[in-house]
């Protein structure tokens, strides 16, 4: 058996040398947001988007004038596909349940689903408008039940762009500013003296966004680390050239560093994909970005068998799966480590990222390893609760208490039990003395 790379991306050791480079930027920036609250904004947002605008925050006016320029037919589609991530949003939400339940007579535990009370979520749109993702983030905390829903966007070509302050709006945001990037995940969750600071961020970003949220994390929740688009296609001779090139430079335009990884077991269709790409590319409007996102992260990945392929993929654990295999269902049923599987050649990676109701932000650099992607249950916080109802059950619990406070040494903490013992079990019970 052998594992062979027809095509590599960069190498881990320039990739390590980039994110140091973000990672300084954005602790300066941070820093700047601290220090000097909405004055520091104001100067980045001059520097970064050449936005300056009297009030990042729109008004309800504002709104209301940006939402009356989206033609019909783009607020009818924008309607539908939040109904669509609405729907699995309320059924992941139905299927999340509080319980109570009595564990011995008279002790009864229990817990509480409760919403996170204010989140500031990132729409992403310096590049492209990315209308889909207030579906994603918006919509889906809504559906959670957060009672304050703060929502942030770049400006895109000099202003608002009215699609995306129409999917912010109708999915539910209760404040809206025009900012980008670091500055406006920043403000969110440092504050300033005109936006109260949230607890919660979430939505995706480029570099430097996931960077911000990675260095907030701990003051600020946030739902995981949505980086750079990644996807990979893993893909037999059931499917042609074009469909796996097709679907690897669908994610590649995202921008200059999204990885696109073909892994197959036929080196014919792998050849074939690599010539298909370069014709694709040729004709791409977007390729000014899938180019360079192709040349210095794309990969192609030839094995011998399906067993070689899942561990692969399991491996690389990349924010998009696209399996389009003569055995579909055994890798549903085998993967482990990835954001989301598109399975079968009827749907693709952009069903996912504007319409069909799963949510879009995925976690990426193998963070699939050990966390799933943005759901509604990421805005519900889980509280246990206990209750002991009666006598005996406080002078029964309370008596194993005891012992096992004093075997680890804690006194204090046996007197926590052993007065319950001695008031509701009428036990002569000395003081830091072990219950019978």
């Amino acid at each position: 058996m052998a594992i062979t790379y027809l095509k590599r991306g960069k190498p881990d050791t320039l990739r390590i040398e980039e994110n140091t480079q973000v990672r300084s930027v954005v602790e300066g920036i941070l820093s700047d947001i601290e220090m000097r609250g909405d004055a520091a904004i104001r100067e980045l947002s001059a520097k970064f988007d050449k936005y300056m605008p009297v009030s990042f925050r729109l008004s309800d006016g504002d709104i209301d004038a940006l939402m009356n320029r989206v033609s019909p037919r783009d607020m009818a589609d924008i309607k539908f596909a939040q109904a669509q991530v609405r729907n699995f949003a309320q059924a992941q939400r139905n299927s999340i349940k509080d319980i109570e339940v009595e564990t011995l007579p008279g002790v009864v535990l229990g817990h509480r689903n409760i919403p996170v009370r204010s989140v500031g979520c990132y729409i992403p749109g310096g590049k492209f408008p990315m209308v889909a993702s207030a579906h994603m983030s918006v919509v889906t905390a809504a559906v959670a039940g957060v009672s304050r829903i703060v929502a942030a966007t770049p400006p895109f070509r000099g202003e608002p762009n009215p699609a995306v302050i129409a999917a912010m709006k109708l999915g539910g945001a209760h404040e809206i500013y025009v900012m980008g990037g670091v500055q406006a995940v920043g403000a969110m969750a440092i504050g300033t003296a005109s936006i109260s600071p949230v607890d919660m961020l979430v939505g995706p970003g480029n570099a430097f966004v996931a960077e911000a949220k990675r260095q907030l994390y701990g003051r600020v929740g946030i739902d995981l680390f949505a980086g750079p688009t990644e996807t990979m296609v893993i893909a037999d001779d059931t499917v042609d050239a074009e469909i796996c090139a097709t679907d690897l430079l669908g994610q590649a335009e995202h921008g200059y560093n999204s990885p696109a990884v073909l892994l197959t077991n036929s080196r014919t269709l792998a050849d074939a994909t690599l010539r298909e790409i370069d014709r694709l590319l040729a004709i791409l409007p977007t390729a000014e970005t899938a180019r360079p996102s192709w040349e210095n992260y794309g990969e192609v990945i030839v094995c011998d068998t399906h067993e070689e392929m899942l561990d692969v993929a399991n491996e690389i654990a990349s924010e998009h799966v696209q399996v389009m295999t003569d055995r579909d269902d055994w890798y549903l049923e085998n993967m482990h480590s990835y954001g989301a599987l598109f399975l079968g050649a009827r749907t693709n990676v952009a069903n996912g990222d504007k319409v069909i109701g799963t949510n879009h932000t995925l976690p990426t650099k193998k963070a699939g390893r050990y966390t799933g992607g943005l759901w509604v249950g990421k805005f519900l916080k889980t509280h246990s609760y206990q209750k002991v109802l009666t006598d005996e059950a406080a002078t029964m619990i309370g008596s194993y208490g005891s012992r096992l406070c004093l075997l680890e040494g804690f006194v204090g903490h046996a007197e926590q039990c052993n007065l319950r013992v001695r008031r509701f079990g009428g036990r002569s019970l000395g003081y830091g003395q072990a219950a019978d």
